[in-house]
């Protein structure tokens, strides 16, 4: 996937734990677990605007946009 998920490093920044964060964003472990590893397919701006908040970050601290192979084929046909 060509978005990719800083969390893990905005967490360890923080000296935050995911559980913590979990806890203070009102989100389960599990879903927080699924975007940390960018396995996440969306995220809600209430989901994304509550990291910000929690984190005293913003979004393209979390968020990266990185071509992969499959972005870069398709930009070129």
């Amino acid at each position: 996937m060509a978005i990719r998920v800083n969390l893990d490093r905005m967490l360890l920044e923080r000296r935050m734990s995911l559980t913590e964060l979990a806890d203070k964003v009102g989100i389960t472990l599990a879903n927080l677990s699924i975007l940390k590893t960018g396995k996440a397919r969306a995220v809600r701006f209430s989901t994304l605007e509550a990291l910000c908040r929690e984190l005293d970050c913003q979004p393209a601290d979390l968020l990266e946009y990185e071509p992969d192979e499959d972005s870069l084929k398709n930009a070129a046909e």
